[in-house]
């Protein structure tokens, strides 16, 4: 399989004379990820920071309309589909840090991918990503505007006199004064400590919702729903919304080029851990939420609590959530809008192979590294020029538009679909077709990569003293003969024999049958979004 970043020579021993062919698969193995020192672009990011800015991405609006979602779907189903959700967002970020093995160390981004795959449909990829980042921050403006009259009122009784204090598009200008700086950040990792304040915020939302679910009178019987759900129409409508709730895509190469242990099991640790943890959180809220209010919940479950110093000071935290999170989507969004804004039929503009086999040469020209990807770098002028412009047409939605539910269900059918598995499942397909001279180049890297290491520690023991070298040998080859007996006899009786396929690191998949399962996640994203918009259409007709 190949790896994140060439293999590194350090700490390698060469191989004894009757090691098994299964040892040496063991030895490359554990090379694998390691920084090779030519790669440059290396990240300084700790795994704990990357998950604290994932975990950020996902969580936000669709904790708040989980248990409306549920409540269409019906108990049983729903936390069915809310798992399968997480599964199939898990297995695209999957395909997207496969993807980025194809690319230079620090480099990894959609324009990439799509100039190594699909050059003339690159324009569409990144509106897909600016679409969906932008419903995203959008919805949460209009959060913020939702719950802030309900906190002022709750800390003062006396504000519901004041006006403007109750007007919704007064908070959400404030609080577009703490945006807009936020929003000019130029590197993700400048709002790492944004996302630790904002996560806090989630575990007192999870907190406030589990004690009203123990302490309130729950919904009687009649009001909620196990095992059957409010019909077909009102069900597959509410899907986007939890498909929407663990999209992070957009976000994941940015995470790929700052972690700065980029081997695949430190890759997978991130992604268990966020998705994992988004998931039990939208199960968690979703149950407790709906049996406290049953079928009468809304899309909006804070702002259905009765006024008091708790549920005040949850609203006031879900202000600070969304808060911080819109400058999460702008950064994507940014970038995506400034490739579509430079894209040109037939130009393609350079995307980055891996460079760093002494004997690989590149397949297309070099770009200059921006802040985004391996574009050109975006200038002062032109960074604030964009940056203002979605600020401002994020804003002018978030005025006139006041139904939370209704975004969520239109951004997850379009731009959440796309971004969560039609993208890493097209980009991974192609990119990994055997046939390919980019598959190709990177199987021959990682070949050349082996064996350089395999001589440079047989260097090593040519340094060795002749004696001490014959004798070394000679006690290699009987205990490893030895032990070679002694495993065959042992196999058969082991209990830890799945060890040999199953690794937690996932490079025992096999690369035909994930590059199939790629196909089928790309195929079952067209056929989500194609019935979602149909479904959201049909609602928008009924109503």
């Amino acid at each position: 399989m190949p790896s994140y970043s060439a293999i590194t020579h350090e700490g390698s021993t060469a191989p004894s004379a009757g090691t098994s062919a299964s040892g040496d698969m063991a030895s490359h193995r554990n090379r694998r990820g390691k920084p090779h020192p030519k790669d440059g672009g290396g990240g300084s990011a700790s795994m704990f920071s990357s998950v604290t800015n994932l975990l950020n991405t996902i969580l936000g609006a669709g904790t708040l309309a989980m248990p409306s979602a549920l409540s269409h779907f019906g108990m049983v189903f729903g936390i069915i589909v809310m798992l399968w959700s997480a599964f199939t967002s898990a297995f695209g970020l999957y395909l997207q840090s496969r993807c980025a093995r194809y690319l230079d160390r620090g480099s990894s981004s959609f324009f990439a991918l799509s100039q190594l795959t699909y050059p003339n449909a690159a324009v569409i990829f990144d509106a897909a990503i600016a679409i969906k980042c932008f419903g995203v921050g959008v919805s949460y403006m209009i959060i913020i505007g939702d719950l802030m009259p309900g906190v002022i009122e709750g800390f003062d009784g006396r504000a519901a006199a004041v006006g403007y204090l109750m007007d919704r598009n007064f908070w959400i200008t404030v609080f577009m004064l703490a945006i807009i700086p936020l929003s000019f950040l130029r590197r993700l990792d400048s709002l790492k400590y944004t996302s630790i304040v904002a996560l806090i915020a989630i575990g007192y939302l999870i907190v406030l919702v589990v004690y009203h679910f123990a302490s309130d009178v729950l919904a009687p019987r009649e009001k909620i729903r196990i095992i059957q759900w409010a019909g077909p129409v009102e069900a597959l409508a509410s899907l986007p919304v939890v498909i929407f709730a663990y999209t992070c895509h957009q976000n994941m190469f940015s995470i790929l080029n700052e972690i700065k242990d980029n081997s695949p099991k430190s890759i997978i640790g991130v992604l268990f851990s966020s998705i994992g943890s988004a998931a039990g959180v939208y199960v968690l809220v979703s149950i407790t939420g709906y049996l406290t209010f049953g079928n009468d919940i809304t899309g909006n479950i804070v702002s259905m609590y009765a006024p008091s110093i708790a549920s005040t000071i949850a609203k006031a935290a879900i202000v600070v959530l969304v808060t911080f999170s819109v400058p999460l989507q702008i950064h994507p969004c940014r970038a995506s809008v400034d490739a579509v804004l430079k894209w040109r039929p037939n130009a393609i503009s350079g995307p980055q192979g891996r460079t760093t086999s002494p004997n690989s040469r590149l397949l297309l020209p070099t770009a200059v590294r921006s802040d985004h990807g391996p574009s050109a770098p975006m200038s002062e002028i032109r960074f604030a020029i964009l940056t203002t412009v979605l600020l401002v047409l994020a804003y002018t939605c978030a005025l006139t538009v006041t139904s939370l539910e209704r975004v969520l269900a239109y951004v997850g059918s379009t731009g959440s679909t796309a971004i969560s598995f039609i993208l890493p499942g097209l980009f991974y397909y192609k990119i990994s077709d055997p046939d390919s001279i980019h598959h190709q180049r990177l199987a021959k890297e990682d070949d050349d990569a082996l064996s350089t290491t395999a001589s440079d520690d047989e260097e090593d023991v040519n340094d060795i003293d002749d004696a001490e070298a014959i004798l070394g040998a000679s006690v290699s080859s009987i205990r490893s003969g030895t032990s070679g007996i002694s495993a065959r006899n042992k196999a058969p009786k082991s209990p830890w024999r799945w060890r040999n396929k199953w690794r937690w690191d996932m490079e025992h998949l096999n690369p035909i049958h994930l590059r199939r399962a790629s196909l089928a996640l790309a195929i079952y994203g067209f056929c989500v979004m194609l019935v979602c918009l149909a479904m959201n259409m049909v609602g928008t007709y009924a109503h």
